[in-house]
């Protein structure tokens, strides 16, 4: 006798714990279709950055820097609600999983990820299924945040390349959380060109 799929599976908003009834089917299941983490509500609170509003050459933000956002990314940074990596899978997955390049994230310091326990800007890719390789590494602890804009614009290279790494001469696409100055950003690509890549792109989750 063939089995019945369940018509619901109940699961709360991650981020106001509202109930969002998600139906099963047989196409979710077959196509590996995930349902929203986040109610309506939430999600229309993030303000997507439009093409118009893009401020950095060759750098692709999906969301402004506003009052929701700045809570989400408190609230998964640095209270380390590492589930809320789920929340923009799908949107990350639209802009990257067709990519023909190498995806790079943005690394933290050793000392920063042991504080932190996990990877965000990693957790935010594996959430969305994209692959990625670790060509970089970070100088210092320091991070830019904790620096004023002055001091961003004038700090010496942030990175180096990973021991017995070698960059090709392909497309390379550096992945951050947020863009603000745009040092993080210009620092890892001007690294990865002078070691020899042919080019190299941005894309973060949002824009300051």
């Amino acid at each position: 006798m063939r089995e019945k799929l369940p018509q619901m599976i109940i699961t709360r908003c991650y981020l106001c714990a509202t109930l969002l009834p998600n139906k099963l089917t047989w196409c979710k299941l077959l196509t590996q279709t995930k349902d929203p983490v986040i109610c309506e509500k939430c999600f229309q609170k993030f303000e997507p950055v439009t093409c118009e509003q893009q401020k950095y050459k060759d750098v692709t933000a999906l969301y402004h820097y506003n009052e929701s956002m700045k809570d989400f990314l408190h609230q998964y940074k640095f209270m380390r609600d590492v589930v809320l990596s789920e929340v923009f899978r799908e949107q990350i997955s639209q802009h990257l999983k067709d990519e023909k390049a190498t995806i790079v994230p943005i690394p933290m310091h050793p000392e920063k990820l042991k504080e932190r326990t996990f990877a965000h800007i990693d957790e935010l890719l594996n959430a969305a299924n994209i692959p990625f390789m670790h060509l970089l590494e970070k100088k210092l602890p320091t991070t830019q945040s904790s620096k004023s804009k002055k001091e961003r614009e004038q700090s010496d290279q942030l990175f180096r390349l990973k021991q017995h790494v070698t960059i090709e001469k392909i497309h390379y696409v550096l992945v951050d959380d947020i863009i603000t100055t745009g040092t993080t950003i210009r620092h890892a690509k001007s690294l990865l060109l002078e070691a020899g890549a042919e080019k190299v792109t941005a894309f973060t989750l949002i824009q300051g």
